[in-house]
């Protein structure tokens, strides 16, 4: 079995315009993330195309003609455009596979909700640096494995897998019983510095604007904040994700 490590996925086309080239999308497999459709369409192409999309976890949105026009490079998109991922998505088991692999303790980054491709690529290629095993993401209102995400990533998606997971929950529950505990960044919990954030664990970090939510910070196993000493109350998501995967590593080589 070819190792997860040295694994090489090579980059795709993200955006797919025209209805039968959306259809052949989905019926090939590759995994679509978003999809847009001209609002009150409701032709025989559009309704497979729409059948077909409820098959997975697309996000299916229904917008106007001036947005497609909006959003579409060829002029050509014929009410339907698909966005699918740039790289192929791993499995929960590949990362805790890796850390076996490794001789290590196992160290996740679940990312709850995280919107901007920049931050998500950038928060992979400071798990690849760290050490982290994997980075899993949920399926719904969090960006996917965008071109944008693959090129900040710097590589990095090659050697760190990424997980797409339907409830974030469910499967922290599952890590758990695999040893697993989780730590939450939030700026009410205890400062990181006085925390054991050694063994198995799961780094989770919350959406932008919102932060972590209240299921996800409720089956955490506690919280971490990062000491702040300047007038704004917080730091960009994938900052406060280095500074705490740091601390991690910090501790491990205590």
């Amino acid at each position: 079995m070819e190792s997860v490590e040295k694994k090489e996925i090579k980059i795709e086309e993200t955006k797919i315009e025209g209805r039968n080239a959306v259809i052949e999308a989905f019926r090939s497999g590759k995994p679509v993330d978003k999809l847009f459709l001209l609002d009150g369409c409701q032709d025989g192409p559009i309704k497979t195309i729409l059948r077909e999309a409820k098959k997975g976890d697309t996000i299916i949105n229904f917008v106007s003609k001036e947005r497609l026009d909006q959003i579409s490079d060829t002029g050509k998109h014929q009410g339907a455009i698909a966005y699918a991922a740039a790289y192929e998505y791993s499995e929960v088991e590949d990362m805790l596979a890796l850390a076996k692999e490794r001789g290590e303790a196992p160290f996740l980054v679940i990312l709850d909700g995280i919107e901007d491709p920049h931050n998500l690529g950038a928060i992979i290629r400071t798990a690849n640096q760290a050490g982290a095993h994997g980075v899993i993401i949920p399926k719904r209102r969090a960006v996917g494995l965008t071109a944008t995400v693959a090129r900040t990533s710097a590589g990095a998606l090659n050697y760190t897998p990424v997980a797409k997971v339907t409830n974030l929950v469910q499967t922290m529950e599952e890590l758990k019983k695999e040893g697993l505990w989780f730590v939450c960044a939030d700026m009410d919990g205890e400062v990181m510095y006085r925390q054991n954030l050694t063994g198995p664990i799961g780094l989770v970090i919350g959406n932008e604007g919102e932060g972590v939510s209240r299921l996800v910070k409720e089956t955490c196993d506690f919280t971490a904040s990062i000491p702040m000493k300047g007038q704004i109350d917080s730091l960009n998501a994938s900052v406060a994700m280095g500074v705490l995967a740091y601390e991690i590593v910090r501790q491990r080589m205590k």
